[in-house]
């Protein structure tokens, strides 16, 4: 009887934080989504593009060697099959890891916002530099 009654507590512990975070979530304001939204492209690059995490992609791509025009070229591509190739996939998508890295961010504030909230401003100043970075590179080159 005293398992059960734990249960019901843990239940409704776990319930009535699933609701915090519910209203927590609907009450987001315009400079918690665009940090969310610049944190969420930070990461996003950060996984799919940069060099730095080169080893977290590595264990689900191959390199594939094509030959055109007699000139020998490398493709890194995704595995073919399992989680690895379907990971590969993932990764191989911006977009998709977009959704799959927002989702986590928001997730992440709403359940730890003590630890998470630090980690998106980082992220989201990182987003913004390369943006501004990005636009400053071009109209140099202009």
């Amino acid at each position: 009887e005293m398992n059960e009654y734990l249960a019901q507590i843990c239940v409704l512990a776990i319930g009535g934080h699933l609701v915090f975070v519910w209203r927590r979530f609907i009450d987001t304001t315009i400079m918690e989504l665009l940090l969310f939204s610049l944190a969420s492209f930070r990461l996003t690059r950060l996984l799919v593009f940069d060099k730095i995490t080169a080893f977290i992609r590595k264990p689900f791509f191959e390199e594939m060697e094509v030959e055109e025009d007699g000139k020998k070229e490398t493709y890194i591509v995704p595995k073919k099959k399992g989680l690895k190739g379907w990971i590969g996939e993932l990764l191989n998508c911006y977009w998709c890891t977009g959704i799959w890295m927002t989702i986590f961010i928001v997730i992440s504030y709403m359940v730890w916002p003590g630890w998470a909230g630090p980690a998106i401003i980082i992220l989201a100043v990182a987003g913004l530099a390369s943006i501004i970075e990005t636009g400053i590179q071009r109209a140099i080159k202009e």
